[in-house]
C-alpha cells in the first residue's frame, strides 16, 4: 500500500499539527498491513525545516524553498502562503512521478486538500481531508481584507469536503462544518493527551520550573505558543489583577519564540506584574507531564479560533485544575464538571482565577474529574481506534480487491 501524506508544516517540531502528524504516522506504520502482509509505504511531504524522524516505512520528502522562507510560525501567515506555493508544486511533481503506480490514497492535512482534490481529478486517487481548521475562517479572522471573500472561500472549502472519500475533523465545530458542506463520511480524529498513561510520583518541590519560581507560592501555568489568538494579552492583564492575592501566585509561561517572549516580558513589566511572571521558552514534550502536575492552576486564555487547542487534552489528563475562556474553542470539549470557564475579559478571567486560588477543594475536584474524562476519551488508544476505522472505510471504498491496506487483527478490535 502506498500512501502520500501531505502535511504543509515544519516537521518535526513539537507543536500542534506536527505532533498529530507524528502520531498518525506511527500508528499507520505499526498497525496497517498491505494485502501481502508487508508494512505500508508512506511518502511524507513537508516543509524544508524541522527534525527528521526515523519511522519504519516512512520516507520524508522536504520541499525546496529559498532560505528566507524558514521559521514558519503556527497559524496562517503570508510567509506560510508563499511556502504553500512551493509545497503544491512539489506535491504535483510527486503525483506525476507516481502516475503509473499511483498512490492508493492521499492523506491531506489542512490546505493540502486542494492538491489532493486536483490529484483525484487528474489521476483518480481518493483522498482523506484531515481537517485541522477551517481555512475560510482562518483567513478571514487573520486578515479583515479577506472578509468579503468568506462566501467564496466557504464554497471552495465545500468543494474540497465533497470531493473527499472521508473527512477527519479534529473537533466538534469542524465536524459541524464538514457535515454542513456535505461530507460523504466523517470520522473524528480528535487530538489526544500527550502525557504517558502510567502514573509517576511527583517530586516534593516544583523545581521543574527552574530557580526563578518559588516553591512555596502557587503556580499558574500556561503552555503553548505565544501567537495573539492564544490570548496572552488577556492572560497578563488578568494576572496583573491577582498579584496581590494573599497566596502571592506566580505565572509561568512555557513556550513561544524568543521575539514573542521579549514582547510579552515587556508587557508584563508594563502591567506591574513582571516580577511574578516567568517565561521559560520552549520545553520538550518529555517534560510536559511534570510541568502540568506541579502547577496549581492551568490556563487557556484563547480568544479566537474554532478548533480546540491540543494542550487542552494534556491539561485534562494531568489532573490539575483548569481555567479557560468560555468560548466554543473550549466549550466543545470542556464544561463545568472538568474546568472553570470564564468570559474573555480581564476582570472576569481574574475573578475566576481568584476563585481557584481561594478554593483548594474546587481545584482538587475539577482536576480529578478532568483526569477521569481524559482517560476515557482523549488518549492514544481512542485516536488509534478512530484512525483505523477511517482507513477501514478507505479499504471498503476500494472494492473487493483493494490496493489499500487490511488492518491487523489487533487493530480491528
Amino acid at each position: 500500500m502506498k500512501i502520500l501524506l501531505l502535511a504543509p508544516q515544519p516537521f518535526y517540531q513539537e507543536r500542534g499539527t506536527p505532533i498529530a502528524v507524528r502520531l498518525l504516522l506511527e500508528i499507520l506504520s505499526s498497525k496497517l498491513d498491505t494485502a501481502d502482509g508487508a508494512p505500508p509505504k508512506i511518502d511524507l511531504l513537508v516543509y524544508n525545516e524541522g527534525a527528521t524522524l526515523d519511522i519504519p516505512g516512512v520516507r520524508t520528502i522536504r520541499i525546496r524553498t529559498p532560505r528566507w522562507l524558514r521559521g514558519i510560525r503556527p497559524g496562517i501567515s503570508a510567509k506560510k502562503l508563499i511556502c504553500d506555493v512551493f509545497f503544491f508544486a512539489s506535491a504535483l511533481r510527486l503525483l506525476w512521478q507516481a502516475r503509473r503506480e499511483q498512490y492508493a490514497v492521499v492523506h491531506a492535512v489542512e490546505e493540502a486538500v486542494f492538491v489532493a482534490w486536483l490529484a483525484k481529478h487528474l489521476f483518480g486517487t481518493p483522498y482523506i481531508y484531515d481537517m485541522d481548521s477551517s481555512l475560510s475562517l482562518q483567513l478571514t479572522e487573520k486578515w479583515w481584507i479577506c472578509r468579503p471573500l468568506l462566501p467564496l472561500l466557504g464554497w471552495l472549502e465545500g468543494i474540497a469536503v465533497r470531493g473527499s472519500t472521508a473527512v477527519a475533523p479534529v473537533c466538534d465545530a469542524l465536524q459541524a462544518i464538514a457535515d454542513r458542506h456535505g461530507s460523504p463520511h466523517t470520522v473524528m480524529l480528535r487530538d489526544v493527551s500527550l502525557l504517558p498513561a502510567a502514573d509517576a510520583p511527583r517530586s516534593e518541590a516544583p523545581s521543574v520550573f527552574g530557580s526563578a519560581v518559588c516553591a512555596s507560592r502557587p503556580v499558574v501555568l500556561y503552555v503553548g505558543n505565544l501567537e495573539r489568538y492564544q490570548g496572552i494579552d488577556l492572560l497578563l492583564e488578568s494576572f496583573a489583577q491577582v498579584t496581590e492575592h494573599p497566596s502571592r501566585p506566580q505565572l509561568v509561561v512555557v513556550g513561544g519564540a524568543p521575539e514573542a517572549v521579549e514582547i510579552y516580558s515587556a508587557r508584563a513589566r508594563a502591567l506591574g506584574c513582571g516580577s511574578s511572571v516567568v517565561f521559560t521558552g520552549p520545553r520538550p514534550v518529555s517534560e510536559l507531564k511534570s510541568l502540568l502536575q506541579h502547577a496549581d492552576v492551568l490556563v487557556s486564555p484563547r480568544i479566537k479560533g474554532n478548533n480546540t487547542p491540543m494542550k487542552i487534552f494534556s491539561y485534562l489528563h494531568s489532573g490539575t485544575a483548569l481555567l479557560a475562556t468560555d468560548l466554543p474553542t473550549h466549550t466543545q470539549v470542556l464544561d463545568g464538571e472538568v474546568a472553570l470557564l470564564a468570559p474573555p475579559t480581564p476582570a472576569e478571567f481574574a475573578q475566576a482565577l481568584r476563585r481557584l486560588l481561594d478554593d483548594p477543594g474546587l481545584r482538587e475536584r475539577l482536576g480529578r474529574q478532568a483526569r477521569s474524562r481524559a482517560e476515557a476519551l482523549y488518549t492514544v488508544p481512542a485516536f488509534e481506534a478512530q484512525l483505523l476505522s477511517l482507513y477501514g472505510r478507505m479499504a471498503g471504498a476500494a472494492g473487493a480487491t483493494p490496493p489499500l491496506a487490511t488492518l491487523r487483527a489487533e487493530g480491528e478490535r
